[in-house]
């Protein structure tokens, strides 16, 4: 690949443009928004303004009730060799290509597993893109030299292709992504009318299940709108255990020693349950899930504590696995928890105490 031309300059599409002109490939942006294609080319992205001729790859990054409009304009116009979408629903776009009556030999749909709560051009970077999966849905219409094209895309970008059917892919989503992104935002919103005391005491655990409820809503109407089918039927699954866990809540209120034994049994199931899906999360590059031990080093809030933590966490010869900060409230300072694997604490704990940090252990 040498040319590409990528429509929609938003997070996803000016990230796979500054991934891609990263590289020396020649793009083009393309945008209804010409304020938003004018940005992401200041940001070096590729140049603004459809190509004189065909590239090697056209790119239609814009909402899932779009793709279709714009790949039929693209293909129409023999804008590229090959094109693809990276929407996040792939099972309607491909359906309303096909009742278009096009040429899908030319056509492949993908879907990068990467985002952020920001959107627009000025959110992108070339590395959204690095280590994460991105799935291809190629029918038996896709040309293998698309495919190609697909592949080679995937790669410069630094993703990890993964090759699945379109409906299967839709409802992987709905679990993994579109009901989470729901969901998040229904606990979001018990805090919209809550009491300010209330809202003083969130802590690290609430700012876990809330974080992706900070997104766009219009954008997640318009992804969740192209999957309602599979979204609904997690939901649904997600309502009946609400609905069984509010019966085992109400009877732990009982007098009734047989309701209270029955109640704490359906909230155990959940939680038992909900830590058996937990445990299915893959882990660190894609591996199975480890189980860290976490060391909490209390640190002031000034500039160049965090790297003076993970400079002593290098001395001692521990590779830290994952970090968090939970900021104190009403005072400059917090604390941060370190996942190491269990073997590395007594080394990690003993180099922080000699170098003068403060543990919680």
């Amino acid at each position: 690949m040498r040319t590409a031309v990528v429509i929609g300059t938003g997070l996803i599409g000016t990230s796979a443009a500054l991934a891609l002109t990263a590289r020396g490939i020649a793009v083009h942006l393309v945008d209804h928004d010409p304020d938003s294609a004018r940005t992401a080319a200041a940001r070096g992205a590729g140049t603004e303004g459809a190509p004189d001729g065909p590239v090697d790859l056209a790119i239609i990054a814009v909402p899932p009730a779009y793709v279709a409009t714009a790949l039929a304009e693209a293909m129409r116009r023999g804008l590229a060799r090959g094109y693809l979408d990276v929407a996040s629903v792939k099972g309607g776009p491909q359906r309303e290509l096909a009742g278009l009556g096009l040429d899908l030999t030319a056509y492949i749909g993908t879907h990068p597993m990467s985002g952020k709560e920001r959107s627009g051009p000025l959110a992108a970077t070339a590395d959204l893109f690095e280590g994460r999966p991105w799935v291809l849905t190629p029918t038996a219409d896709t040309d293998t030299e698309v495919l190609n094209l697909a592949l080679e895309l995937v790669a410069l970008c630094g993703a990890v292709p993964v090759v699945m059917d379109a409906e299967a892919h839709d409802r992987a989503v709905a679990l993994v992504s579109h009901t989470p992104h729901l969901v998040s935002s229904m606990v979001a919103a018990r805090l919209a009318d809550a009491d300010e005391t209330a809202v003083r005491l969130c802590g690290q655990g609430i700012r876990d299940v809330t974080r992706i409820a900070g997104s766009e809503p219009r954008m997640w109407v318009e992804i969740i709108a192209a999957n309602p089918g599979p979204v609904a039927d997690v939901l649904a699954g997600i309502a009946t255990d609400l609905d069984d866990t509010v019966r085992a809540l109400r009877a732990l209120q009982s007098a009734d020693e047989d309701k209270r034994r029955g109640g704490a049994l359906g909230v155990e199931d959940v939680l038992r349950r909900g830590k058996t899906g937990r445990a299915r999360v893959p882990g660190k590059h894609g591996g199975g899930p480890t189980v860290y031990e976490t060391v909490t080093v209390m640190i002031s809030d000034e500039p160049g504590e965090l790297a003076r933590i993970f400079a002593d966490a290098g001395r001692a010869g521990v590779n830290i696995e994952d970090v968090r900060i939970e900021h104190a409230t009403g005072r400059q300072s917090g604390l941060v928890q370190l996942m190491v694997v269990p073997t590395s604490v007594p080394a990690l704990v003993e180099t922080l105490r000699e170098r003068g940090w403060s543990l919680r252990l």
